[in-house]
C-alpha cells in the first residue's frame, strides 16, 4: 500500500513538472513566433531605408504578431508573452505567483532567440545599411530593429509614463475581454481583437517610445544586440539615436 501511494505521489509530481516544461515551451514558442514578425517587419523598414516597409506596415507586424503568437500557444500556455500580462494575471489569482518568474524567463528567452533569427534572416542587409558596422545613433543605425529608443526630446519621466499608460491600456482591455461578464468576443476570434487593440495603441501611443509595452519584448533582444556587437551603447541614452514611433 506504501508502494503504491509512493508511485501515485511521484507520479503526480512527474506529471506536473512536464506540464510545466510544456507549458515553457508554448510560451517560448508563441513569444519567438510574436517577435520574428515584430522583429523582421522593423528590418524591412529599417534595413531597406524604407522601400520595403513603413511605419504602418512595422505596426501591423507588431499586431499580428501578437495574433500569430496567442493562436500558436494560447490554449497551452495562456500564451502571455509579456511579463506585464503574467504579473496582471498574478494580481487577480488566475495565474499561480510561483510560475511568474519561470515564465518572465522563458518569455525574455524567446524575444532573444527571435532577435538572432532575425539578424540571421537579414544578416546582409543589416551590414549593408551599417555600411559595414552595427551603430547605435545616426542615420545608418540598425540597432532600433531589435529594440525601442524614445525620440530625442522625450525625458525620462515622460517615457516612464508613456509606457505605464500604454500598458496599463493594453492589459485593462485585455482584462475587458477576458472578462465573461462583458460582451463576449466571438470563440476562436480573441487573438484577432487583441491584435486590433495592439494596432490601436501603436497608432495613438507609439510615437514617444516606439510602444513597446512588454519588458521581454525590449530586453531580449537588447541583449542580444549588446552580445552580438552594437555594444553598451544599446543600454545608453544617445541624442540623435530616437525614433520613437518613426
Amino acid at each position: 500500500m506504501g508502494t503504491a501511494s509512493f508511485l501515485t505521489r511521484a507520479q503526480g509530481l512527474l506529471r506536473i513538472r512536464n506540464q510545466l516544461v510544456w507549458e515553457c515551451l508554448a510560451e517560448v514558442l508563441a513569444t519567438f513566433v510574436m517577435m520574428t514578425i515584430t522583429l523582421g517587419s522593423a528590418a524591412q523598414k529599417i534595413a531597406f531605408f524604407e522601400t520595403k516597409g513603413n511605419i504602418i506596415t512595422s505596426y501591423l507586424g507588431g499586431a499580428l504578431g501578437v495574433m500569430a503568437g496567442i493562436y500558436t500557444a494560447g490554449g497551452i500556455s495562456g500564451a502571455h508573452m509579456n511579463p506585464a500580462f503574467s504579473l496582471a494575471m498574478c494580481l487577480i489569482k488566475q495565474f499561480p505567483w510561483w510560475k511568474f518568474p519561470i515564465f518572465v524567463v522563458v518569455q525574455i528567452l524567446g524575444s532573444f532567440i527571435a532577435a538572432g533569427a532575425v539578424y540571421i534572416l537579414y544578416y546582409d542587409a543589416i551590414w549593408h545599411h551599417g555600411n559595414g558596422t552595427l551603430t547605435v545613433s545616426g542615420p545608418q543605425e540598425t540597432a532600433s530593429i531589435f529594440a525601442t529608443y524614445p525620440a530625442d526630446f522625450v525625458s525620462i519621466a515622460n517615457g516612464f509614463l508613456d509606457q505605464v499608460i500604454g500598458t496599463g491600456v493594453l492589459i485593462v482591455v485585455v482584462m475587458g475581454i477576458m472578462d465573461n461578464r462583458n460582451k463576449p468576443v466571438p470563440k476562436g476570434l480573441e487573438p484577432v481583437v487583441v491584435a486590433l487593440l495592439v494596432l490601436s495603441i501603436e497608432c495613438s501611443m507609439g510615437a514617444n517610445c516606439g510602444c513597446p509595452l512588454n519588458p521581454a519584448r525590449d530586453i531580449g533582444p537588447r541583449v542580444f544586440t549588446y552580445l552580438a556587437g552594437w555594444g553598451p551603447e544599446v543600454f545608453r541614452w544617445v541624442e540623435g539615436r530616437g525614433r520613437g514611433g518613426d
